[in-house]
């Protein structure tokens, strides 16, 4: 019997030298794998034609954008996840790429499945956290990892099997999904270099944004679900904020990261989309859960992005994080508006039937509040710290 290797395919370099390596240096038969989790539709039709070309078994292509968006980027939303200071999208979708991935393996009855990952990188951890957990039994292969191969290694073993490189037409490395865009590679890696216009796609420049623009987000329970007033479905309500805030150049990110083997990288995202809708909720948050909900949730919000972005997606914590912040966005309801101009997001009005906002109470201009009962709380709050200072004064020279 053939032996079979299931391939997480992207078909660009790596991947594409994996297919063939696969077959030369494994013995294997390989099913690729597109996931399709938001890329351009004609990079979903490239690869699906790039691996045939280059003799696969058998090719998928698996549409799991409204999974990717009802089941991931939602909880995320709810969960304020980011990490360092972003949003987290090329995180975000590797789990369920490999969960997709490892259904397929099942079903060809595969020995093995294979991604393109290098040993320097975030994805091994995340493809193969996923891959064990779902399917212990597989083999897996990481051959540029595994045989320690250079980038110009893989353009030489390219140019010899016939391989198109994209490197030499393509000047940057790019990941992209619905819910953000990766951009990486070349003089990118030097984090003394300012990026230059070319590498942004789906954000406008911001210093020729000329109009401002409000935008209003209606959440329920916590998830978005219409923009300006307009019920959209779930892909096409993320594609949308993208296209808004991305035209007045929300979204652009450029960091330095701190990898999960300890390696820093600089990093450029653009995330229109998740900007505006992350904003969004975290301010009706704020209008509608009590402070120490806020507080506690801000952990566990952290938290929450660091299972996402070290690929723990499938972890048991994650869905126990699940349960609290759940209970917190049974009153995330309601709408608010944001302005949006020059790459900022400011928010401006919020609204809810939830709000714990009191407008008697917190008004100088109502009795509602006794102001003189205040003065026995006021009186004895930071007590501790007094007596510390008195202490201080006595004994402590």
């Amino acid at each position: 019997m053939e032996k079979i290797a299931v391939l997480a395919y992207s078909g660009g370099l790596d991947t594409s030298c994996c297919l063939k390596l696969l077959e030369d240096k494994y013995g294997y038969k390989v099913v690729s794998v597109c996931v399709d989790v938001g890329q351009p539709e004609e990079e979903i039709k490239e690869v699906e034609e790039k691996a045939k070309k280059l003799g696969v078994l058998k090719h998928y292509t698996i549409d799991a954008k409204e999974e990717f968006v009802k089941d991931y980027i939602y909880r995320a939303i709810k969960a304020n996840a980011m990490y360092e200071g972003y949003p987290l999208s090329t995180a975000l979708a590797r789990p369920l790429i490999a969960h997709k991935v490892v259904e397929v393996a099942l079903k060809e009855n595969a020995e093995a499945v294979a991604h393109g990952c290098t040993g320097k990188g975030n994805d091994q951890f995340r493809f193969e956290t996923t891959i064990r957990i779902k399917a212990p039994h597989l083999k897996i292969i990481a051959p540029i990892r595994d045989l320690n191969l250079t980038r110009q290694e893989e353009i030489e073993y390219a140019k010899e099997k016939g391989i198109p490189i994209p490197t030499e037409s393509k000047k940057y490395s790019i990941d992209e999904n619905l819910w953000g865009r990766s951009i990486e590679g070349s003089e990118l890696e030097n984090p003394n270099f300012i990026p230059p216009e070319e590498i942004y796609a789906w954000t406008k420049n911001p210093l020729e944004d000329k109009n401002e623009e409000i935008v209003e987000i209606e959440f329920k329970e916590g998830v978005p679900i219409s923009i300006n007033g307009e019920k959209l479905e779930p892909v096409e309500l993320i594609k949308k904020a993208n296209e808004i805030a991305g035209r007045h150049g929300v979204g652009r990110i450029d960091i330095i990261e701190d990898r999960i083997i300890g390696l820093k990288s600089r990093e450029n995202y653009e995330c229109p989309g998740a900007i505006l809708l992350l904003t969004t909720h975290k301010a009706l948050e704020q209008l509608v859960l009590t402070r120490d909900e806020l507080r506690f949730k801000e952990i566990v919000d952290s938290l929450y992005g660091e299972l996402i972005y070290k690929g723990l997606w499938f972890d048991p914590l994650r869905e126990d994080l699940d349960a609290f912040i759940n209970k917190t966005q049974e009153r995330v309801t309601g709408t608010v508006k944001v302005k949006l101009f020059g790459g900022s997001v400011r928010v401006v009005s919020r609204e809810s039937p939830y709000a714990l906002y009191s407008k008697e109470l917190v008004s100088f201009d109502e009795k509602e509040i006794d102001q003189k009962e205040l003065a026995g709380m006021v009186k004895y709050h930071g007590l501790q710290a007094m007596l510390y200072e008195l202490v201080k004064r006595k004994y402590i020279h």
